[in-house]
């Protein structure tokens, strides 16, 4: 017998080892193996079983142990991985690695244990007053933990060995759960009352998960809509069938929030895997759903692979999220990830967003999806009046309008709460000299420095490398230093200019780099803690706050820009989703969009929430110039810390690939001309890229798979293909 193990390093093959006698009964598919390999002892997993002698003609090398008899991949999971991995041209064996938590595949990982104290009932005639005391309070107690026993009974691990001892109870050693929740309040909640559109949509998941029809569904509701009640509904249903579920959402920042609405509804059935978890607690939940304890998952993108046994429906949140893409090796979509697994293991899939993308709502308007329309906000809740002001007429360099400043003040005397968002954290986004231009840039990105008035430093977002502020031009040695620009931290030193007994909240990535800072923030903000909760992206989606009924979006057309073709539809998504954050009861909301080109035509559409009108048009412009989703787009990317290394690669890798598709017409390859990135050094590595469009994803596969097999890069070279590529910068 043989066993064809992916070994722990990206060689993108598989090796052939024979299974000795003892284990043939034992091996199973998915298992992880301990293999020589080398001079060394590896770990991997055997992906396929056969009979048959060394095709090599020479003995394999034996299958050394089997570290753990319970596979870690099921057949379908398998199949999941292999057709991601063929499908961004990536190693099988990065696919494997992303499809687990690191904290799993730990040589140490293992269950935390703690010793546990069971009652046994005897003879309590040899014991003193105090011991019979401590003894009765153990057996009222039914046991527990012995560290919790002593602080709770106010006594010590030795008086409770004593008992022990004495044979009237036993310590023994226990595993114990890593709980993500612990602590927290969760209180059980019940299914409410759904409208006629709600149920209108849980009836069409019902369908799909019945085989009849798409297995997909796009779930078009706008912001308030009550999407969250309908996922809860129909994932009972698939429960009710002994069925699971996973639930992903865009940002770690709505997991905590989403978790608890979910724990509310299903209790300790409900697992969470995000990157923000401890080590320990990532491997007690992981194999919590592993072994069924829990059969509903909540996380980001990674957690469209958790082995749920059974898997029923899988919910995409936010679909049109860019996060649900990987910018690592494997560069997977986490949202088509979940279609393709849906397809696999016979589960519905729900894609719910109040602005989807334009590859699904393409696939909707197709048949390939099925869709469900919910117009209306559930409940008392209507959508806000936006009104956009144009900043060109405001006088100076104000960061806030008149109209949005009287807005404010009108809800602070109100008692009622505002959002505010502005996408770029920092004080100033640049710093920059009057004398003779110069600007403050980061020698290994050649990208202006960002200013940071905490710490008064001037750092760069890209590799994270930060200086002293300069007090004088580095170029001209003038003391003549200016900042431009707006970021967050500026934006919350003038509000408290201007609303001196108001409190403010601030989120950003440099606010909530602590563990649970996120939820803390967010708790304080729901408690009304604060009136007025600043922040970037992380506050634009999924966030519920009953008392928020006036939101600020700051520099709205920043991100049209961009030099990207999803610049438009990116730019409609973020507003339209900010603007939902407001008057979501039943006090009226009311959005007031600052923006320096107002009769823009994606500015205009966000205003109007006409989202139909902007998808026609863009997918309009899309068809025109064979762009996504009317093609598939890869972005072939280049790096080296020398320039000349990477521009002659690139055009050479460019040349070549043309060549391909002339060679191959059929494919209806385009390859673009070999060209610097939009950010050109990063981290002290000199970038290029090439644009590759098809109508199938396999046809720029074969063509990369084809190059770098015969053209192998220099070891001075990176590259890397990124397939339905969500960043041409």
């Amino acid at each position: 017998m043989i066993a064809r193990v992916a070994i722990d390093l990206a060689l993108d093959r598989l090796f052939d080892y024979e299974v000795p006698g003892a284990l043939k009964e034992k091996l199973a598919v998915g298992q992880l193996l301990s293999v020589p390999f080398g001079h060394r002892e590896a770990r991997g997993f055997v992906l396929e079983v056969a009979e048959g002698g060394s095709s090599c003609g020479r003995p394999l090398k034996p299958v050394s142990s089997i570290a753990d008899e319970t596979p870690f991949f099921s057949p379908a999971l398998l199949t999941l991985v292999r057709r991601i991995a063929a499908y961004t041209a990536a190693p099988l064996e990065s696919v494997l690695r992303a499809a687990l938590p690191a904290a799993v595949l730990k040589r140490n990982a293992r269950a935390r244990e703690l010793l546990f104290v069971d009652p046994a009932r005897g003879g309590v005639e040899s014991l003193t007053k105090r011991q019979r005391w401590l003894y009765e309070q153990i057996v009222r107690l039914d046991g527990g933990w012995m560290m919790q026993l002593c602080a709770e009974l106010k006594t010590t691990p030795g008086s409770i060995r004593t008992l022990a001892a004495k044979g009237l109870v036993n310590i023994a050693p226990r595993a114990k759960r890593r709980d993500p929740l612990a602590g927290r309040r969760v209180l059980p909640s019940k299914p409410l009352a759904l409208n006629p559109e709600q149920a209108s949509a849980l009836e069409a998941i019902g369908r799909c998960a019945a085989g009849e029809g798409p297995s997909t569904l796009l779930l078009h509701g706008v912001t308030g809509s009550g999407k969250t009640e309908v996922y809860l509904q129909a994932i009972a249903a698939q429960l009710e069938r002994g069925r699971g579920a996973i639930v992903l959402v865009p940002e770690i920042a709505l997991t905590p929030q989403t978790v608890q609405r979910f724990a509310s509804r299903f209790g300790d059935m409900v697992a969470v895997l995000h990157s923000a978890l401890s080590d320990g607690e990532r491997y007690d939940e992981w194999h919590r759903i592993r072994r069924g304890e829990a059969r509903v998952v909540v996380g980001p993108r990674s957690a469209v692979f958790a082995p749920v046994a059974r898997l029923g429906l899988i919910v995409v949140d936010e679909e049109h999220e860019p996060s649900y893409k990987q910018e690592d090796n494997p560069r997977y979509n986490a949202r088509d990830a979940a279609v393709l697994r849906g397809v696999i293991e016979g589960a519905a899939v729900v894609l719910g967003s109040a602005t989807p993308s334009l590859e699904s709502w393409l696939n909707a308007k197709r048949g390939r999806y099925a869709c469900a329309a919910m117009a209306k906000r559930a409940g008392a809740g209507s959508m806000p009046l936006v009104r956009v002001v144009n900043m060109s007429l405001e006088p100076g360099a104000s960061i806030f309008s008149e109209e949005l400043l009287e807005a404010v003040r009108t809800r602070l005397d109100r008692g009622e709460q505002t959002i505010l968002f502005l996408n770029r954290r920092g004080w100033s986004r640049s710093m920059n000299c009057e004398k003779c231009g110069h600007v403050m840039t980061c020698p290994s990105c050649d990208l202006a420095y960002t200013y940071h008035r905490v710490g008064d430093c001037l750092r760069c977002h890209i590799c994270g490398g930060w200086i002293p502020t300069p007090g004088r031009c580095p170029a001209c040695g003038s003391g003549d230093m200016t900042f431009r620009g707006v970021g967050t931290q500026r934006v919350e030193t003038a509000l408290a200019k201007c609303f001196p007994r108001a409190s403010i909240l601030r989120m950003d990535a440099d606010s909530t780099s602590r563990r649970h800072s996120h939820d803390d923030i967010l708790a304080a903000f729901r408690r009304g803690d604060a009136q007025i909760l600043l922040g970037t992206q992380m506050i634009a989606k999924g966030l519920d706050f009953p008392n928020v009924t006036l939101v600020g979006v700051l520099n709205a057309d920043s991100s049209l820009n961009m030099p990207d073709f999803r610049a438009g539809e990116r730019t409609f998504q973020l507003l339209a989703q900010v603007a939902g954050r407001a008057g979501r009861a039943e006090l009226p909301g009311e959005v007031v969009v600052q923006s320096f080109d107002p009769s823009a035509p994606v500015i205009a559409a966000a205003a109007r929430g006409d989202y139909e009108g902007f998808a026609a048009r863009e997918l309009k412009d899309r068809a025109e110039g064979f762009f996504p989703p009317y093609c598939h787009l890869a972005v072939a990317g280049l790096r080296s810390q020398d320039m000349k290394t990477v521009s002659l690669w690139s055009d050479m890798y460019a040349q070549s690939l043309a060549a391909f598709a002339r060679r191959n017409v059929r494919l209806g390859l385009r390859v673009s001309e070999a060209v610097p990135s939009a950010l050109e050094k990063a981290d002290g590595w000199h970038r290029w890229q090439i644009v590759l469009r098809a109508p199938a994803a396999s046809s720029i596969a074969a063509a990369w798979r084809w190059l770098v097999s015969c053209r192998p890069p220099p070891k001075n070279l990176r590259v890397a293909i990124d397939m339905d590529a969500h960043n041409l910068v």
